[in-house]
């Protein structure tokens, strides 16, 4: 095949993603078809087919491309600070502002978990996950003295604990505004917890 040939086929494909990708932000995954997929791009349904088995091939690449957790672990590993806490309120912020670009593509992650059951996510994994793990080891290499806790259960935390502050921004916007300070208690709880003693053994 020739090189004019692939980029030919390249190009065909990329609109095809870029049409099922606005299809499914606006209609969802089952209420988009082929047959809307084919019209936007304006292709044939068999065009369609000849770069894709079908739907779910299709929504998968998407994800893959469009993935939100990917343009935040990126966003992470560009953290910085002298200490823990200067360096968790710096990833803290990064991660919320990467959020806060990929609103969009968040819908297809609620796509993926409403519909999928989150079955495509180990796709991403492997990229996503190395990431973050890679800033709990900086984390630990700043010298404070970490809890004996696993460090997937320290990633999963991190992300867990700040996208939970970024979706109850959204859902509580107008009855429970956010401010500097609440991100602050947030991260304070992440460092710190809760309590102001630990409980007696």
């Amino acid at each position: 095949m020739t090189e004019q040939a692939i980029s030919k086929g390249e190009n065909t494909r990329r609109k095809v993603l870029q049409a099922a990708y606005q299809l499914f932000l606006e209609k969802g995954y089952h209420a988009t078809s082929i047959r809307d997929i084919s019209q936007l791009c304006k292709l044939t349904i068999g065009g369609v087919y000849t770069h894709f088995s079908g739907k779910e091939e299709i929504f998968e690449a998407v994800l893959a491309e469009n993935h939100p957790f990917r343009q935040v672990s990126k966003a992470v590993l560009l953290a910085q600070g002298d200490t823990v806490e200067a360096f968790v309120h710096d990833t803290a912020r990064r991660m919320l502002y990467a959020l806060g670009t990929q609103r969009a593509a968040l819908n297809l992650l609620f796509i993926e978990i409403v519909e999928f059951q989150g079955r495509h996510f180990s796709d991403s994994f492997p990229i996503v996950f190395p990431r973050l793990q890679a800033m709990i080891e900086r984390i630990a290499s700043q010298g404070g003295e970490l809890r004996p806790i696993p460090k997937a259960v320290l990633v999963r935390s991190f992300f867990g604990l700040f996208f939970s502050y970024f979706m109850t921004n959204i859902i509580l916007a107008e009855s429970m505004p956010a401010n500097e300070k609440t991100l602050d208690a947030f991260i304070d709880i992440y460092l710190y917890g809760i309590l102001m003693q630990p409980p007696h053994s």
